[in-house]
């Protein structure tokens, strides 16, 4: 099989294209031949080892120091299932799939071994291979956050910075879907598209501060790293939250302490990955209600061009990478 292998970390020209053998499912395991996957801004993190301030040394520890120990990245993706491991009947050969590795990476390549049990499920029927490629790293990050982690509620508002992002994109339809009034920042020119997610007001980031209406917000979902707790102060409601999907190591420690007085909460940290999200998000997808943004489609061979666009922090959803169709012999 083919994969992207990165042999050290840097700029995309480390991401070389390299031939490998091909995976063996294990008991218990089923084989996906990938069709797209996703370079997202933490694919491109990684490769660069572009972590927040004090999470150095604990991510070379634990990821490699030089070089990844997993040496191709990707954390999800969408396929068809080609073949099953002894005891492996949930799902069929053929059966279209949407897998998230996650923080085990590997669908940076034409073929992944994933537990029958682990985050694999079904293809939503309404969305195209691409769409179901990158469904799951965003949503899931926005769904933990929002429902889970600050307990949105009906009838709440928030304001979602970097809205037109992979995350962004996803918790403004996600906020809406779990009834709430959503406020989107995002550039201008992605305005429109704010709006077709589903925010009510939707605002240029590049007039600053003084455009943010003091609603106040119930919840604040930070993905552009902009608004850390003394300036999102004055626009949380008592009671608010603010999540920081991107956040130095020193916040995370101190976020259950932030804003205590004020009687504020700040949410900073790693999302869960659950695969019951991953059938909720499914099945808001089957009911039309959530459809993950597409920024641009790359051939696989040129997977190197996503990891540019994922660096530059201006990509509108998602980077998805497309993996050539296999030929049938004649």
């Amino acid at each position: 099989m083919k994969a992207a292998v990165l042999r050290a970390y840097g700029g995309p020209e480390n991401i070389q294209i390299t031939d490998l053998p091909e995976p063996v499912p294990k008991p218990g395991q089923v084989l996906v031949r990938l069709l797209s996957t996703t370079v997202n801004s933490g694919d491109a993190r990684m490769r660069a080892m572009d972590v927040p301030a004090g999470m150095a040394l604990p991510f070379r520890l634990v990821m490699g120091w030089h070089r990844p120990r997993q040496p191709i990245l990707g954390t999800e993706g969408a396929g068809v299932v080609v073949a099953c491991g002894d005891g492996a009947d949930r799902f069929r050969v053929g059966q279209a799939v949407v897998v998230f590795p996650g923080g085990r990476m590997g669908s940076h390549a034409e073929l992944i071994t994933i537990p029958q049990d682990g985050k694999i499920i079904a293809k939503p029927s309404r969305l195209s291979m691409q769409e179901a490629a990158c469904m799951m790293f965003g949503g899931l990050t926005a769904l933990d956050f929002l429902r889970r982690k600050a307990g949105l509620r009906r009838g709440e508002h928030v304001l979602i910075t970097g809205a037109t992002g992979t995350v962004g994109s996803a918790g403004v339809q996600i906020a809406g879907i779990l009834g709430a009034v959503v406020t989107g920042v995002a550039s201008a020119g992605n305005l429109a598209t704010l709006k077709d997610l589903g925010a009510e007001t939707c605002i240029d980031y590049r007039l600053g501060p003084i455009a943010l209406p003091l609603r106040p917000y119930d919840v604040i979902l930070d993905c552009a790293g902009t608004l850390p707790y003394p300036q999102a102060k004055r626009l949380l409601a008592p009671g608010g939250r603010l999540i920081r999907v991107w956040a130095e190591l020193a916040e995370m420690i101190t976020a259950p302490l932030i804003g205590r007085r004020a009687g504020h909460r700040v949410i900073a940290g790693v999302s869960a990955e659950k695969r019951e999200d991953m059938l909720t998000l499914a099945e808001w997808a089957e009911a039309g209600l959530y459809r993950p943004l597409i920024d641009s489609v790359t051939p696989f061979a040129d997977i190197a061009k996503a990891h540019r666009l994922a660096s530059t922090g201006h990509k509108r959803g998602s980077a998805v990478v497309e993996f050539a169709v296999p030929q049938t012999p004649a």
